[in-house]
């Protein structure tokens, strides 16, 4: 599954970047987070986050890693999660467009691969569940960058 968006955040692009690279931050905005462990600084943490997708739910351990930064420009990352009798693999990646001094445009895109249990039995809700879900994280993004 593909999806991407653009939000616009009214701020400076380092403010922007700043809260996103940062996993202590952007994490308080992670739909379902139950836990988040920095494995190593600006390069890899670790989340545990419960999923529901209707009445099947899943506990997925989730492994993120940086695989491009470019400060305050773009960032890539990937990530490898688990649950039992599924797994899911993200690409995602996002462009910081200074638009005035204290306004930003983030564009983000990511790449959502399950597999498993969860692929066969909620394939029909993954894509409205994930849309839903990147709406509040973004909302919640921009809410606590432009506080």
């Amino acid at each position: 599954m593909h999806f991407e968006g653009t939000v616009t955040i009214q701020a400076s692009r380092q403010q922007v970047w700043d809260f996103l690279t940062n996993p202590e931050e952007v994490s308080q905005c992670a739909p379902g987070l139950e836990s988040m462990e920095i494995i190593s600084p600006d390069e890899k943490f670790r989340a545990v986050a419960a999923i529901g997708l209707g009445n099947i739910k899943a506990r997925f351990t989730t492994d993120v890693e940086w695989v491009t930064l470019d400060p305050p420009n773009m960032a890539k990352m990937k990530a490898h999660g688990t649950a039992p009798g599924s797994a899911v693999d993200v690409i995602s990646e996002m462009t910081l467009n200074q638009i005035t001094a204290e306004q930003t445009e983030l564009l983000w895109a990511a790449d959502i691969t399950v597999l498993g249990t969860i692929a066969s039995l909620a394939s029909r809700m993954m894509g409205s569940t994930t849309q839903k879900l990147t709406g509040q994280f973004f909302n919640c993004v921009k809410n606590k960058i432009e506080a």
